[in-house]
C-alpha cells in the first residue's frame, strides 16, 4: 500500500451499525465509554476538543472532479479505477501535492469530461488553475508544475462530504455544502477526506488553504464572506494548510489577544521547540506585526485518549497547544487593511 494521503487518512469506511462491532466491544469498559458508541463529532463537541492548530499540511493541491459515488478511499477504492487511482496518487504526491476528489453537490450527471484544478497554497503564491480532459487516463499527462490550465481568481470552497469515509462528514458536511452552494454555487464543491473527521462539518478555503471545523454549528456563509473579505472567523478556524501546527496555534492566540482578523496577519518569522518550566514540551513562535515582532510561548500536551473517527476502535492521544505567554511591542495597531478577494474574482471555472 502506498504511504499516501488516501492510504493514511482514508483507510476505513464508516457505514456502521451496532451489529457491526465485535462482541463485547460496545460496553461501559470499552473504548466508547459509558454512553456506548456515538458519532465522533458528537463526542468531540462533548469533550470540547480545541480546533486550534489542527489543520493538516497542504502546500499544493491537485483536485480532480469525480461526479459519481466515491469509495471509502476516493481514488483507491471502486467504483473509481483503482489501478488508475494508484498511479494518480503516486504521481501527484510524488510532485509534492495533495490529491483531492471534488464534485458538485446534488448533481450526479453522467461524466463525459474530467475537470481538474491545480492549487498553490504557499503564502505569496496563492493561485488556482483549471483544466479538463476527455478521459481520466489523460490526467496522468497533465503537467503538475502550474504551466498549464486557465488561471482563475475564483476561490474554491471545498466541503468534506465523503460519506463512505465517515458518517459525520456525510451528515454534517452535507448541511454545510448545501447551505454554501445555495449562496455560492460556482465556488462550492463537495470534496473527499480532509482530515479532522471529529470536527465535521469541515471545509477548506482555497487557494489560501484555510481549514474550518464545526461549521454546521455556525454560519457557513459568514465564513465564506469573511474569506472573500480577507478575514478569518476565529471561532471555527483550525489553521492554514501551509503552516505548521505550532504556528497555526500561535496565530490563533495572537488574534485573540490583538484583534487582527486578516488572513495575512501575524506571518511567522521563526519557530523553535522548547521545554516548559515544568519540563514539558513547548514552542516559541515569533510572528510579525507592523509594530514589530510578537513572541508567543506555547505549551504542547497530549489529550486524553479519544476516538478520532466514527470507524475508530483504538483510542489515540492528539497534540494540543495552550498559551503560556505572549509578548510584543507595547502598542500594536490593528492593520484594518485585510486584502479583499471580492474585487479580484473573475468568472473562471
Amino acid at each position: 500500500m502506498p504511504s499516501s494521503w488516501c492510504a493514511v487518512c482514508c483507510a476505513r469506511a464508516s457505514s456502521w451499525r451496532s451489529s457491526d462491532y465485535p462482541a463485547g466491544l460496545v460496553s461501559v469498559d470499552g473504548p466508547f465509554g459509558d454512553g456506548g458508541w456515538q458519532p465522533c463529532s458528537d463526542r468531540s463537541r462533548q469533550r470540547g476538543d480545541p480546533l486550534t492548530g489542527t489543520g493538516s499540511r497542504g502546500m499544493q493541491w491537485f483536485l480532480i472532479e469525480i461526479s459519481g459515488p466515491w469509495g471509502s478511499r476516493a481514488f483507491l477504492d471502486p467504483p473509481f479505477d483503482t489501478t488508475l487511482g494508484r498511479a494518480l496518487i503516486q504521481r501527484i504526491e510524488g510532485a509534492g501535492m495533495r490529491p483531492l476528489a471534488i464534485r458538485r453537490t446534488g448533481r450526479r450527471r453522467e461524466q463525459t469530461s474530467w475537470s481538474w484544478a491545480s492549487v498553490d497554497s504557499r503564502p505569496g503564491h496563492e493561485s488556482v488553475r483549471w483544466g479538463s480532459v476527455d478521459n481520466p487516463e489523460e490526467l496522468l499527462d497533465v503537467p503538475l508544475d502550474g504551466s498549464t490550465g486557465e488561471a482563475s481568481d475564483r476561490p474554491i470552497f471545498a466541503v468534506c462530504a465523503h460519506a463512505r469515509h465517515d458518517q459525520c462528514c456525510a451528515v454534517r458536511g452535507r448541511q454545510v455544502v448545501t447551505t454554501l452552494a445555495a449562496a455560492f454555487p460556482e465556488e462550492t464543491w463537495e470534496c473527499s477526506h480532509l482530515g479532522g473527521d471529529r470536527f465535521a462539518g469541515t471545509l477548506v478555503m482555497l487557494p489560501h488553504g484555510l481549514y474550518y471545523g464545526n461549521a454546521d454549528d455556525g454560519d457557513a456563509v459568514r465564513i465564506a464572506e469573511a474569506y472573500l473579505d480577507g478575514r478569518v472567523v476565529e471561532e471555527h478556524y483550525r489553521g492554514r494548510s501551509s503552516l505548521s501546527h505550532p504556528v497555526q496555534a500561535a496565530q490563533h492566540y495572537a488574534r485573540l489577544a490583538l484583534g487582527d482578523e486578516g488572513i495575512e496577519a501575524y506571518p511567522p518569522l521563526s519557530e523553535r521547540e522548547t521545554t516548559t518550566p515544568e519540563g514539558g514540551s513547548g514552542w516559541t513562535v515569533s510572528l510579525g506585526t507592523d509594530a514589530g515582532p510578537v513572541t508567543v510561548e506555547l505549551a504542547e500536551s497530549a489529550s486524553d485518549p479519544l476516538l478520532s473517527t466514527c470507524s475508530a476502535t483504538r483510542q489515540l492521544r492528539v497534540r494540543q497547544y495552550e498559551l503560556a505567554g505572549l509578548t510584543g511591542p507595547a502598542a500594536i495597531p490593528a492593520r484594518g487593511s485585510s486584502r479583499s478577494l471580492r474585487a479580484e474574482r473573475s468568472d473562471g471555472p
